[in-house]
């Protein structure tokens, strides 16, 4: 689709107008994707937004493969230009800048969530402190990829007077050495990391999920009760689909009834689809207000995109 091709080139757009007005091109093309991201519940249909979704999956599976096969055909040019140090010394240094990089990342964490409660003891909607084993886990859970590895061979080989990039070698050899440490290392210990520290879910995300469903049943309850004006020629269906709602609002239970004539099945169309942007709308609102998270909207957002689609098909 279109629409698609269009969001692959909206990062490009962001970022070289930025680069030529000597601006961060990459900050651009962060704002771009945040408005972007915002803006695609009412820029685009339910088909693009799922067709989109999994186009980028895809995209992301490729570069990040990508990547990781460039690093490993450049690592034995990397380790050749090494040949000056020792084994030791590279280890080493791999190690400190690890363990390093690690033990910023658990402070970091702890200051950043704990700095807001000292400042500011009383917290909105009564937020209680998180948990010690929490905050440790999102510390943890901070491996390094794509990103650290991208910018290590953005590095140039030569500088502007034609001299070689200091020590770029090492730099490369270093962040591929990170990324396996915390990759490998910290990827496979989370687990036991997370049983260690007695860590279960809490349901918060399944209670935001389950209040933006509920939520939004009531508003495609209470738009029905509109259409019955709007659409007096089909109150049968109408009926149905307030009986189906009213239940969804209680059990949240998917999957809408179907007519089989054809002009009746555009207009039952018709009216499906306000009862889904009824849904759409009221959810929007609940993110913006602060009501539920972004990975709550997300979900429910496309399960309604979803429905959207089996109506049409």
């Amino acid at each position: 689709m279109f629409s698609i091709v269009i969001t692959f080139l909206a990062p490009i757009a962001a970022y070289l107008p930025a680069e030529q007005l000597g601006l961060s091109g990459v900050l651009s093309t962060v704002a771009a994707g945040l408005w972007l991201g915002r803006s695609s519940v009412r820029s685009f249909s339910s088909g693009v937004r799922v067709a989109g979704v999994a186009a980028w999956q895809v995209l992301l599976f490729l570069i990040n493969g990508s990547v990781f096969i460039l690093i490993g055909l450049q690592l034995p040019d990397v380790l050749g230009e090494l040949a000056g140090r020792s084994a030791t010394e590279l280890l080493g240094l791999a190690a400190a800048v690890s363990a390093t990089v690690i033990l910023v990342r658990i402070a970091w964490v702890f200051i950043t969530i704990y700095a807001p409660y000292r400042l500011r003891p009383s917290m909105p909607h009564g937020e209680p402190l998180p948990a010690r084993g929490g905050i440790f886990l999102v510390s943890w859970a901070g491996m390094r990829g794509v990103v650290s590895l991208a910018a290590a061979l953005a590095l140039p080989r030569v500088l502007s007077d034609g001299s070689p990039f200091p020590e770029r070698a090492l730099l490369v050899f270093l962040a591929f050495s990170v990324i396996l440490v915390t990759l490998v290392g910290q990827g496979l210990t989370l687990p036991f990391v997370v049983r260690g520290l007695g860590i279960t879910t809490d349901g918060h995300d399944k209670e935001e999920e389950e209040q933006a469903r509920t939520t939004a049943a009531e508003a495609a309850v209470a738009r029905i009760e509109e259409l019955r004006t709007e659409w007096p020629g089909h109150l049968e269906l109408i009926d149905t689909l307030r009986g189906l709602y009213s239940h969804r609002a209680t059990h949240i239970e998917p999957d809408l009834p179907q007519s089989e004539a054809e002009q009746e099945l555009i207009e039952h169309r018709q009216i499906r689809r306000a009862v889904i942007d009824a849904e759409r709308e009221v959810i929007l609102r609940m993110r913006e207000e602060g009501a539920i998270s972004d990975e709550a909207f997300r979900r429910v957002e496309r399960d309604l995109d979803l429905e959207e689609l089996r109506m049409e098909a």
